[in-house]
């Protein structure tokens, strides 16, 4: 049989030194540790083998030695990762299931391109070639480095405008060459969350303490980055810019030691991709803030998720063949199970393990994971 795959790409944007190469080593050594892989319902799989040998190796280098990995300036990385769900599954589940494995395509943007000019023709054209290829993501994550903004104690919002600004100012630079005869884009991402990296090293901060600042001393920033990429795109309503937040730390860090099994919100990397895009997109839809060509694009990407998310509340059956299209299912049976929380979700969960259904314990596992972010006030999630 055919192998089906759904693939989330997710863009990162972060001034040099951030913390971005630290940041995908950890999220992908630790998933490689003997630990996680016996609990845990899936397998991260890096496409690339030695892409994935080398990240494995910054993240034991850091373990082991207390090693960070080398910097990468100007170095454009899209790494490519499948979540394989573990083999003894439901025979009956197998055939039913949407998709045999989700890839998580992570695109790592580099910093320098977002503060400094290029040095020519040839890296101006290979800066669009880079962002052009980060234009199927969903969600983008724009880091805000806990390092520089403990630096800037006091003065919060000169570096928050900095950051801000310098998006802002890379995506204008950019937009002749994007759009097409000045045709908006399509796709492009449309979520964009603001993360707070090394975020151990301001441990009394929560998300509300994140975003508060923020909103404080640089809402109009956020609102100006937010205009220029509603200039990008078409149906520039479904936008949501600066309205998710989220804390993030690779490890805890110390004089000559290294404690990667200290992370902050790491474990939400996947479930974010995962689910809140089609969360958003079908909120969006319901709102009638996304037009049919734009509607098409968004919810045919995550048809995939949309079937496999209606299965989770057990109120719906697989409609047909495997390439069946979101309007098969009944969209209430997919809002209700986009909205799964609390016990029911749990006692969901639980019934999925209990008949080996891993596929629908996985996903509730993701739903689960963004729900304790925000019980743990480490992800705060737009409501609009």
């Amino acid at each position: 049989m055919q192998s089906k795959e759904r693939e989330q790409h997710i863009a990162v944007f972060g001034e040099s030194g951030s913390g971005k190469t630290v940041m995908v080593s950890s999220f992908y050594g630790a998933m490689q540790e003997p630990q996680y892989l016996q609990k845990s319902l899936f397998h991260l799989v890096a496409d690339d083998i030695g892409q994935g040998a080398r990240l494995h190796r910054n993240y034991l280098g850091m373990r082991n030695s207390a090693q960070l990995p080398g910097p990468t300036r100007f170095s454009a990385t899209s790494y490519s990762f499948s979540v394989k769900l573990k083999d003894g599954a439901d025979a009956k589940g197998v055939k039913a299931k949407p998709f045999d494995a989700l890839r998580l395509v992570w695109h790592d943007y580099p910093g320098e391109w977002l503060e400094e000019d290029v040095s020519g023709p040839e890296e101006a054209q290979r800066r669009v070639d880079t962002f052009k290829s980060l234009l199927g993501s969903d969600v983008a994550l724009l880091l805000v480095d806990g390092q520089r903004l403990l630096d800037n104690s006091g003065e919060e919002e000169r570096y928050l405008k900095s950051v801000l600004g310098n998006v802002r100012n890379g995506l204008l630079s950019l937009k002749d060459d994007l759009l097409d005869d000045g045709k908006p884009l399509v796709a492009f991402p449309r979520i964009w969350i603001m993360a707070l990296s090394k975020s151990d090293l301001l441990p009394d901060l929560d998300v509300f303490k994140l975003r508060d600042p923020i909103i404080e001393k640089a809402c109009d920033d956020v609102e100006e980055l937010r205009r220029v990429i509603a200039g990008l795109v078409e149906a520039g309503d479904a936008l949501s810019v600066g309205e998710d937040f989220v804390l993030l730390s690779s490890a805890k860090f110390a004089a000559g030691e290294i404690e990667v099994t200290e992370r902050i919100g790491l474990e939400l990397i996947l479930p974010l991709a995962a689910m809140l895009p089609f969360e958003r997109h079908l909120r969006w839809a319901q709102a009638k803030l996304i037009p049919g060509k734009v509607g098409e694009q968004l919810l045919v990407r995550a048809r995939g998720l949309a079937v496999a998310t209606a299965l989770l509340s057990g109120k719906a059956k697989l409609p047909g063949p495997i390439g069946m299209m979101l309007h098969l299912v009944d969209l209430k049976v997919v809002d209700e199970a986009a909205k799964l929380a609390g016990d029911k979700l749990r006692e969901i969960n639980a019934e999925a393990l209990a008949q080996r259904d891993y596929l629908r314990a996985a996903l509730t596992r993701f739903q689960m994971d963004l729900e304790k972010g925000e019980e743990e006030q480490t992800f705060l999630r737009s409501r609009r």
